[in-house]
């Protein structure tokens, strides 16, 4: 199918582009890298009436390490934080993410900001990115102002986002010192969403484990923060044990919806077998290991 009519403008600013979506009202929308708006637009599920372009702003695409954090411009690629060799060093979460996003032509288009602003239940960084400490600095006609994220995403394809605010960047606080994260994700195939997905954050002393982050994606209306099985690690031994009551926490905490990609008892006991995997990697990774994650095929 092909899209409904609309009118194309294209911003010279992110100042502008906020100043077009006051003047042009609620039928307007942003256009950045489009790897969800365009489909659900020839879907005809989704119909604006007028598309502000990003694409042409200036510096809305970077990876900055100031301030002891990482910054994305909103309009960063997923390819770009992919091939990153810094951040696969130093940050292998991020890379495990941006890698494992759909194929190459999406990853070369899609971006990180319009990613979260999307607030698909299905994505990929709305769910690392809530493992980690992350902020959004949101720029509107009324100012600047920081979101943090798991304040921003509040309902599936909602977000606390003004009708003239939109991403500006993207802040995420590395890891302490003896961190070790791993983020995975089972699909039918490589372009499309996920069954299931898990984010993994770990701090390690030796074998116990002193902080533990978990976040899970696909199983709801939002990325699900398994709090029950993040309390089962804190302070204990990791051993098969531990893993195994951090695992029969993940299946509590989630409710999801059959569908096409399962059943809702294969989706809890598939996102307990991711983050028991998530678990492996991020405690190998922790002790100063490079382990690679490939994400998983039916």
């Amino acid at each position: 199918m092909y899209p409904r009519a609309f009118h194309y403008h294209r911003a010279g600013s992110l100042q502008e582009a906020a100043t077009m979506l006051s003047q042009l009202g609620d039928e307007a929308k942003l256009l950045a890298g489009g790897q969800s708006l365009i489909p659900l637009m020839k879907l005809r599920f989704a119909n604006p009436k007028h598309l502000v372009d990003l694409n042409f702003v200036s510096d809305t695409a970077y990876i900055r390490e100031e301030g002891g954090a990482v910054r994305f411009g909103a309009l960063t690629r997923h390819a770009e934080i992919e091939n990153s060799a810094a951040l696969a060093v130093r940050f292998p979460i991020l890379h495990d993410c941006a890698a494992g996003i759909a194929d190459v032509q999406i990853r070369n288009r899609g971006t990180i900001g319009g990613s979260l602003a999307e607030a698909d239940p299905s994505g990929d960084w709305a769910v690392v990115l809530l493992s980690q400490q992350t902020e959004l600095r949101c720029l509107s006609l009324a100012g600047e102002r920081t979101v943090a994220l798991a304040d921003f995403i509040t309902d599936a394809y909602t977000t606390v986002l003004a009708h003239d605010e939109l991403v500006r960047e993207v802040v995420v606080k590395p890891p302490e010192k003896g961190s070790g994260g791993a983020y995975l994700a089972f699909k039918r195939s490589a372009p499309v969403y996920p069954t299931a997905s898990a984010a993994v954050q770990l701090t390690m002393d030796g074998d116990t484990c002193c902080q533990a982050a978990i976040v899970l994606g696909c199983v709801g209306l939002v990325a699900v923060k398994a709090s029950a099985a993040e309390n089962a690690l804190r302070g204990k031994r990791i051993d098969d044990k531990t893993v195994a009551t951090a695992m029969e926490a993940v299946r509590a905490a989630v409710d999801p919806q059959p569908d096409m990609r399962g059943s809702a008892e294969y989706k809890r006991t598939l996102a307990a077998a991711l983050v028991k995997r998530g678990i492996e990697v991020a405690v190998r990774r922790a002790h100063g290991e490079r382990v690679e994650v490939s994400h998983i095929y039916a």
